[in-house]
């Protein structure tokens, strides 16, 4: 139905005479349908404020027997609006799409149930068939607190569920869907009756394993040409089912990728061709002893801020930057400070590679106050960490001191409680701190064993050995704070360590995650 005009005057009633009107003609054409023209004028007029949403929306009304129903109106009381339906769109479920194509049998192992228990609900439109000796050795390793004993009871409490769901028949298969798995659109099936297979003589007939291959080579011969595969853990059955000539495959449902694969680097080598199609775009500029670029081109968008990008080409001048800014669709690169060259060896200490040199220009850089460092052992982290950090407490004073600490997870058997103070009883945590320390000690050849010995004892006093079971509520002010062998926290003493920093603080986190 057409809505009536809107009111002249703000917060005024409408016209009674105006809505019977609108009423009346819309009785004539025998359909009432709300346009987004009319909403749209309805909207800018000035309405009161309880209806200026409702006429935003459109609403399409096909019904028109509710039209000529008759408007009941109280005395004294303003006609109502004419209330439309709420046609609001049905949330979407992010559901995957259903491939096109004939679906598989899958017959799976035992151990595949004892790995996952939810691996029923694990293969979406495809059917899963359960041989009968599976049920049997399901039912011998229920018992126990192991695990592959809890997950044997799952598996079990899992099939009765769908055995108990109403309209359930064993013969025809149950609706994997039916107790709730939306995603497992196919069906479950069992063995109900013998089936007739014969395998090599060389197979033992009374064995488990092999039993499942004749079930296997049975269902491929009664479904055929419908592929039938055996999913099992067992690489020895696998490589048994394909000198059989059964397809098979392992279940790696559970298996995530590498951690390292999908990391973020930290660097992005820059396209040969990356001059040729940036190079009429850049700007550069000299401030102090650095270089700025402004670039434009189709590498920007994959940049991310504090990121290092090189280019090398034979034959050409290499550039190794950091983004330092991103605005729209340009970035302007800031070319690095050389670490490799003596003259600004950093504690005496000089990188070997490229990694080490973008490492220790984050270390050296006060504007970039955390930086996270993953490499394997013997890659210099703490190494670089430690002095970058003497370098700026004790020679350019930007810190007051360096705070170390460790996750304490030890490799074998725990020997015990050990004696002392908080630093004494982490000094044994802190091995790897005084072999590095050794090392700077050894980079001043000039002085002499009585000025190596005060320079230590200088170093020392500098660094602070803290436990981090005394952190929480504690706030740290222009220390640089050094977390070795950070791959061992829980994300919940990372975060206590991250809160842990103040005004002018630097948080440097090293780890090895291989």
């Amino acid at each position: 139905m057409p809505l009536p005009p809107a009111p002249t005057k703000r917060a005024d009633r409408l016209n009674e005479k105006a809505f019977e009107t609108q009423v009346r003609s819309s009785r004539a054409k025998g359909t009432a349908v709300a346009s987004a023209t009319s909403t749209e004028k309805a909207a800018s007029a000035p309405t009161p404020r309880s209806t200026s949403r409702k006429s935003t929306s459109t609403a399409y009304l096909t019904s028109p027997a509710k039209t000529d129903a008759p408007i009941s109106k109280a005395a004294g009381a303003a006609p109502a609006l004419p209330s439309a339906p709420a046609v609001a769109p049905a949330p979407v479920k992010s559901r995957k799409v259903a491939r096109s194509g004939p679906t598989k049998l899958f017959v799976l192992d035992t151990n595949v149930l004892m790995h996952d228990p939810m691996c029923l609900f694990r293969f979406e439109e495809h059917d899963i068939y359960l041989p009968m000796i599976v049920l049997e050795e399901l039912d011998g390793h229920k018992k126990g607190m192991t695990e592959v004993a809890r997950n044997a009871r799952q598996t079990s409490r899992t099939l009765d569920a769908l055995a108990g769901t109403p309209g359930a028949d064993i013969t025809a298969g149950f609706q994997l869907d039916s107790t709730g798995h939306r995603d497992a659109r196919g069906k479950l099936l069992f063995q109900t009756q013998p089936l007739n297979y014969a395998l090599p003589t060389s197979l033992p007939q009374g064995k488990a394993d092999n039993q499942i291959l004749g079930v296997v080579e049975a269902l491929r011969q009664k479904y055929a040409p419908r592929e039938v595969v055996l999913v099992s853990k067992d690489i020895n059955m696998r490589v048994k089912a394909r000198a059989l000539g059964l397809a098979t495959d392992d279940y790696q449902n559970d298996k995530t990728l590498e951690d390292g694969d999908l990391l973020y680097s930290g660097a992005l080598a820059l396209p040969s061709d990356f001059w040729a199609t940036h190079g009429q775009k850049i700007e550069s500029w000299q401030q102090g002893q650095h270089t700025f670029y402004k670039v434009e081109g189709p590498t920007v968008p994959s940049m991310h801020i504090n990121q290092f990008v090189y280019f090398e080409s034979p034959g050409e001048p290499s550039l190794y930057a950091r983004v330092s800014e991103i605005r729209g669709s340009s970035a302007v690169l800031k070319t690095l400070r050389d670490f490799n060259h003596l003259k600004n060896s950093v504690w005496g200490v000089t990188t070997r590679n490229r990694e080490q040199n973008f490492a220790m220009n984050l270390l050296m850089d006060p504007e970039v106050d955390f930086v996270t460092l993953t490499g394997t052992a013997g890659t210099g982290k703490t190494l670089m960490a430690l002095a970058a950090g003497l370098t700026q407490v004790l020679d350019d004073r930007r810190y007051t001191e360096i705070i170390v600490t460790r996750a304490t997870v030890s490799v074998g058997e725990d020997i015990g409680f050990l004696p002392g103070t908080e630093e004494e009883k982490m000094g044994p945590w802190m091995g790897a701190l005084d072999d590095n320390l050794e090392v700077l000690g050894k980079t001043d050849t000039n002085a002499g064993e009585w000025g190596r010995a005060a320079t230590n004892e200088l170093i020392r006093s500098r660094i602070k050995i803290k436990s981090m079971n005394f952190m929480r509520g504690r706030t740290f002010l222009n220390k640089y704070v050094i977390i070795d062998e950070a791959q061992n926290l829980p994300p919940k003493q990372m975060k206590t360590l991250l809160t842990r920093a103040g005004p002018g603080t630097k948080l440097n986190w090293m780890g090895n995650l291989a």
